[in-house]
């Protein structure tokens, strides 16, 4: 699926990952392959991303949003 995730100043990470997980304001949850579309906002906290290929990134974050359709994850930040 692809991530994308956008700070107003530029864009953080694009590219295609296996899994993201999310601050989300309710609590943590994980986006997989094939998620049921959603829209949530999301809490100060980190972003963790496993790429296809490589090794597990993190990126903190202090809120922001995110849409989840047709397995593109896209998450607007304050970084």
């Amino acid at each position: 699926m692809k991530l994308e995730i956008l700070s107003p100043e530029r864009s953080l990470y694009i590219g295609e990952v296996d899994v993201v997980t999310l601050p989300g304001t309710l609590g943590r949850f994980t986006v997989l392959q094939d998620h049921a579309p959603l829209v949530s906002s999301l809490k100060e906290g980190t972003i963790r991303i496993k790429p296809y290929e490589g090794e597990e990134k993190e990126l903190s974050i202090k809120g922001g949003f995110v849409e989840v359709k047709q397995n593109v994850v896209s998450v607007c930040v304050e970084k």
